[in-house]
């Protein structure tokens, strides 16, 4: 666990480094060509600064064990984090789309582009490698944050890419009023961004359930127990941050013991979360709704496990 904690925390301060160096050089060399579209690519990557700077407060934050005021951890702080997230990105896109339409109206002076394709090129880079780093390290610690974190530096690499060819074309023909035209075509795929890192933390935010391949996993596990489970309902999954917070009823033979009972509880709980990663699991235990039982040794052993859970899940 606390090498799942490090490594988020980690990735998050290269992101920032990333974010940060990348954005000054953008910014100065936008401020001497004239370019918007190295401009707002500036903006994007200052975006980037905040983003990262969220995540790793958030994460900080969200790896902290439970307290008396949070039973169920911290992880809701990279959800969090990740609409913060969208809400900047949307007023980046904003500022960058209002900007480009001034300058259509206004005229545009361009100067050097030279410059701003070589940064271009190494933003290109950059954002791909750094965008792979957090993809794979977000996969491997289920970080939320992380996730997010890498999907806008993935998609800066299409936005630059996208730049750079346009001031190549401004180079080779002339067409001056193709640089704002082209931030505002990057403002939209801002937008857009903004509204897919939103709808991706408000799922967290209500508590949508967790995946069905993970609800499939538990129906596995839980079968592979048939011999000492009667049945099972009310699942109920979400998730918080990379915490995965699972419970349910287990339907025990009723003559069993508090002890033998809680031994099975127990022991399906370490057997989920070695195969769940990073998952809290509250496990509530019923007995056997048989009015006439014919004793914990001859209690049905075809009990519909797995079909039972799919008429709770309806």
């Amino acid at each position: 666990m606390q090498n799942i904690s490090r490594r988020k925390i980690r990735a998050a301060r290269i992101s920032m480094a990333t974010a940060t160096g990348l954005t000054l050089v953008k910014l100065v060399t936008g401020i001497l060509t004239g370019s918007m579209a190295v401009l707002s690519s500036a903006i994007d990557s200052l975006l980037d600064i905040i983003m990262s700077a969220a995540n790793f407060l958030a994460i900080r934050q969200a790896e902290q064990p439970p307290d008396p005021k949070h039973p169920f951890g911290h992880g809701k702080f990279e959800t969090l984090a990740t609409i913060v997230q969208a809400l900047a990105i949307a007023l980046s896109g904003g500022w960058v789309c209002y900007e480009s339409i001034r300058r259509l109206l206004t005229g545009v002076t361009l100067g050097r582009l030279e410059g701003g394709m070589l940064v271009l090129a190494v933003s290109v880079v950059a954002s791909w490698w750094i965008g792979r780093f957090l993809r794979r390290t977000a996969r491997e610690t289920e970080s939320t944050a992380l996730k997010a974190d890498s999907l806008h530096f993935s998609m800066d690499v299409y936005t630059n890419l996208a730049l750079l060819a346009g001031l190549v074309v401004i180079r080779l023909f002339g067409i001056i009023w193709l640089d704002p035209v082209l931030s505002i075509v990057v403002a939209l795929y801002i937008f857009f961004q903004a509204f897919g890192l939103f709808r991706y933390g408000l799922r967290d935010i209500l508590d949508e359930q967790l995946p069905e391949t993970i609800r499939q996993e538990i129906a596995v596990i839980l079968e592979q127990h048939r011999g000492k489970l009667l049945g099972y309902h009310r699942l109920r999954t979400r998730r918080a941050g990379s915490q995965k917070i699972i419970d349910f009823h287990l339907t025990l033979c009723k003559h069993l013991s508090v002890e033998e009972a809680h031994g099975i509880a127990d022991h399906l709980e370490t057997h989920m979360k070695e195969r769940i990663a990073r998952a809290d699991i509250t496990i509530h235990v019923e007995p056997c709704p048989y009015a006439t039982c014919p004793g914990r040794h001859k209690c049905p052993g075809d009990f519909p496990l797995i079909k039972e859970a799919a008429a709770d899940k309806k």
